[in-house]
Formats: C-alpha cells, sequence, structure tokens
C-alpha cells in the first residue's frame, strides 16, 4: 500500500468528493432547511475539509523527493481547497462561509490530463486566437458606436451612450437575443442583422482555431506513442528515419484484454499484427497451441495470399499490439524490401509447420 495514500486519490474520486460538497454548498442556500439538516450538511463540509487537509499534507510529504513541476498543480490545488474555506470560517460572514468551499470545484482538474492538454492547445494557437478576439472587440465597439448614432435620439433609456449599446452589441454579436434592448429604426435593425452574422463567422473562427488545435496536440501525441511502440519490435530496428517513420504513420495501436479473440479463422484477413507486449495464442489441430510473445508477428499469411485466416488467434494475456492494413503493407513492401521478405520466409516457414492467422 502506498505510503501516502491521500496523495494518490483518483481523478473520479475526486471529482465525486468535490460534488458531494458543492451538492451540500448548495443546500445550504436554501431557505426552508431544518436545523438538524444544516448541522448535517456542515458536518459533511467539515469533514471534506478535514480530508483536504490531509491530501495536502501528502502533498507536502512528497514535495522534496518527487518532481516538483509535476507537483506544482497539486500543491496548489490542495492548497487553496484548505486555506480559502478557513479563511472564510475565520473572517468571512458566517452567513457565506460555505460558500468559500465552492473553491473545490478546482478538486477534479488535480490529475486531470485533460486540462494539461487544453492549456497545450490555447498556448499553441495564441497568436490566432489574440487575432479573433482583437476583431471580437473592433465589431464589438464598432457595432456600438453605430447603435448609439443611430437609436440615441430614438432610444435615450437603452442608447444613450456608447457603454449601454455595448450590452446590445454583445447579446447581439453572440446571438443570444434577449430582446430587453431592440432597434426600433431601420437602419438600426439592419445593423442588427450584419451584427449576428459577423458573430457567427467570429465564433466559428475561434471554435475552428480550438478544434484544429485540439486535433493536431492528439496526433502529435499519438504519433510519439506509436514511435515508442514500434521501437519495441525487433523487426523496425534497423529502418532508416524516413522509413521509420513511414511505418510510425501506418501502424495502428491496440491494447487486447486477456482472453478477447483478436481475429477468427474463416475470416477476411486486411491486417496483420506486430506484439509489443504481452502474449497470444494460435490455435492449431495439434493439442498444444502455439503461443507468440513481444517483438512477434502474425496475420501477414492472409495479406500476402489474400486467403482467409487460417487459425483463430486470442489474448493469453492483455497484449499490445500494433496493426498494419493491406495498402500499408504493400507500400512497406515497395519501400523496404528487405522487412517485406523476413515477413515472407516467416510466413512460408509457418505455412509449411502449422496453421497462422
Amino acid at each position: 500500500m502506498s505510503a501516502r495514500p491521500f496523495l494518490r486519490i483518483s481523478t473520479p474520486l475526486n471529482g465525486l468528493l468535490a460534488a458531494l460538497g458543492l451538492a451540500a454548498v448548495a443546500a445550504l442556500t436554501t431557505h426552508n432547511i431544518g436545523a438538524t439538516a444544516r448541522l448535517s450538511l456542515e458536518l459533511v463540509l467539515g469533514g471534506l475539509w478535514l480530508f483536504y487537509v490531509l491530501q495536502l499534507a501528502d502533498t507536502l510529504a512528497a514535495w522534496p523527493t518527487a518532481g516538483r513541476r509535476a507537483l506544482m498543480p497539486h500543491l496548489v490545488i490542495d492548497a487553496v481547497a484548505v486555506v480559502i474555506p478557513l479563511a472564510a470560517f475565520l473572517f468571512a460572514d458566517p452567513r457565506d462561509q460555505s460558500l468559500y468551499c465552492g473553491v473545490w470545484l478546482l478538486k477534479p482538474l488535480r490529475h486531470s490530463t485533460f486540462f494539461r492538454l487544453l492549456g497545450r492547445v490555447v498556448a499553441r494557437a495564441a497568436p490566432n486566437l489574440v487575432g479573433v478576439t482583437s476583431l471580437f472587440g473592433i465589431v464589438l465597439f464598432g457595432a456600438s458606436l453605430v447603435a448609439y448614432l443611430i437609436e440615441r435620439d430614438i432610444q435615450p433609456d437603452k442608447f444613450g451612450s456608447i457603454p449601454q449599446a455595448m450590452w446590445w452589441a454583445v447579446v447581439t454579436l453572440s446571438t443570444t437575443g434577449y430582446g430587453d434592448e431592440i432597434p426600433q429604426s431601420l437602419a438600426g435593425r439592419v445593423l442588427a442583422g450584419l451584427v449576428m452574422m459577423s458573430g457567427i463567422g467570429i465564433f466559428a473562427l475561434w471554435a475552428g482555431i480550438l478544434a484544429t488545435g485540439f486535433f493536431e496536440e492528439v496526433r502529435r501525441q499519438d504519433f510519439v506513442r506509436n514511435w515508442q511502440l514500434v521501437a519495441a519490435v525487433p523487426l523496425f530496428e534497423k529502418l532508416g528515419s524516413a522509413a521509420f517513420v513511414e511505418i510510425v504513420r501506418a501502424l495502428r495501436s491496440r491494447v487486447v484484454p486477456a482472453g478477447s479473440i483478436i481475429c477468427r479463422k474463416g475470416e477476411p484477413g486486411d491486417q496483420m499484427y506486430f506484439i509489443v507486449e504481452g502474449r497470444v495464442t494460435i490455435a492449431t489441430p495439434s493439442p498444444t497451441p502455439i503461443e507468440l510473445g513481444p517483438g512477434s508477428f502474425f496475420g501477414e499469411m492472409a495479406l500476402i495470399s489474400g486467403e482467409p485466416r487460417s487459425a483463430t488467434v486470442t489474448a493469453a494475456t492483455e497484449v499490445s499490439l500494433l496493426s498494419l492494413y493491406s495498402e500499408d503493407f504493400q507500400m512497406l513492401s515497395s519501400s523496404n524490401p528487405e522487412i517485406a521478405e523476413v515477413i515472407r520466409r516467416t510466413a512460408e516457414t509457418r505455412r509449411g509447420r502449422t496453421p497462422e492467422a
């Protein structure tokens, strides 16, 4: 068991505890809650706070030996979760003390990889995001200025100043349309239509930049992971850098649980497999099945001969695989004939020895 159990609390459990605390905060704001129920909810908040104190203590204990850069977000979130509710209990209005436990919203972020991914995406896309934000500001101020000029005499209570008109411009640019401020003149309504269309375009740009950034970041992570997996396959050790990159892009990683069937006898074969970790079992007519381990490959005969799978392959343990589809196998054969020849020789040997998938 870990010496610091509170440090290793998983993200789902942190999220569950935070949700429990926030539900208690919300319930304490209701007016018809009884004294017993209120005391129970306050005890829940107190218990969660003590739990977070222990989690902070574990984080501080790990600080001298752990990677400080990696542990810094944990330390900041743990400290905020403890210090702010404590300060509220000591100095805030008693009616509002529980509200400061709202900082526990940060606890699910403690181990979250998504928000680190989001940070990298925003950092890389920052110049484009700043450009679109500048465009938003230009359109916002320009629309407010023109709306003020058009509507100030018609609706002085709503468009009597540029700051007042900005509220209308924000609502219209976001296409929310609350209806509390509506241009009365024809020119004002034409302006409103143009502002709405501009808002759709601006928000589409924001969404497109972020979507592209997420796609590129996820693809970059997949490429690095596949690179590490391909490097563990002995067959690819002698590849040049250009060919290695091609293989990394062509291969698809896959993890199969123990006992799962990877391919069945008689199925059409459109891909072969390389074993990175774990072991697979190949069913044969003989009582003893064949086992293959890390560095081995199977399924190549279906690609070479075009025949259906000749054996059923099952994951003996949890197995990490790299799959190569038939079209990518043809590419590999043309660009790296020596590797293709090794695969073909192995296939011929297996054909003479025992059925292979």
